[in-house]
């Protein structure tokens, strides 16, 4: 059986309802945290994720 994470809100740290597997890659994913009620865009790799910081217009 593949290993199963929650991704963390990188905000807060809470966890998140969205589940990732070892072979998942997500690019500009909207994560939303039901904590903070914050939105950010992120990127996944192999457990790696990155925040996607974009200049407010």
């Amino acid at each position: 059986m593949q290993e199963v994470q929650f991704i963390r809100c990188p905000v807060c740290g809470n966890k998140t309802r969205v589940q990732i597997r070892y072979n998942t890659e997500l690019k500009n994913i909207p994560l939303f945290c039901p904590k903070c009620r914050q939105v950010s865009l992120i990127n996944v790799t192999k457990f790696n994720m990155t925040v996607i910081k974009e200049p407010d217009a």
